[in-house]
């Protein structure tokens, strides 16, 4: 299922879903000629962006529902490239704090049938700000 953004880049990507639990979100980026490196691997700048966005949905699920989520830190491992794909990111969740969430990436070529990148991300929790609420009834 793809993932849909109306008007928003990741809507040109195809980035689908694959499965999302209350705790683990599974999402695929496709490999296609257009972003690919010069060796032929998908681009690594795509797969950070492929495990924010799996990381960013679960850590989003898994705030309080007035509360928002930011990226706060991002540490990734590319162990290899991917070459066939597509490019899977399984993200699961390490912590749930008040105002942190940690989140744990997994990234797989699944057609190499091998790990490619293991990522850490932390999420700061946004309280709603002042205009936000006022405009809550």
């Amino acid at each position: 299922m793809p993932v849909t953004i109306p008007g928003h880049l990741f809507g040109q990507l195809p980035f689908y879903d694959v499965l999302e639990t209350a705790d683990t979100v599974i999402v695929d980026l496709h490999n296609r000629p257009d972003i690919m490196n010069v060796r032929g691997a998908l681009q690594g700048g795509l797969l950070a962006t492929l495990i924010d966005v799996a990381a960013g949905r679960l850590a989003f699920a898994v705030a309080d529902t007035a509360d928002g989520v930011s990226t706060a830190d991002m540490t990734i491992h590319f162990l290899a490239p991917v070459m066939t794909g597509p490019a899977r990111a399984v993200a699961n969740l390490v912590r749930r704090g008040r105002r942190t969430i940690v989140v744990g990436v997994d990234v797989f070529d699944v057609g190499g049938d091998r790990i490619a990148a293991r990522a850490t991300l932390s999420f700061a929790v946004l309280s709603p700000r002042g205009d936000q609420l006022a405009a809550t009834p």
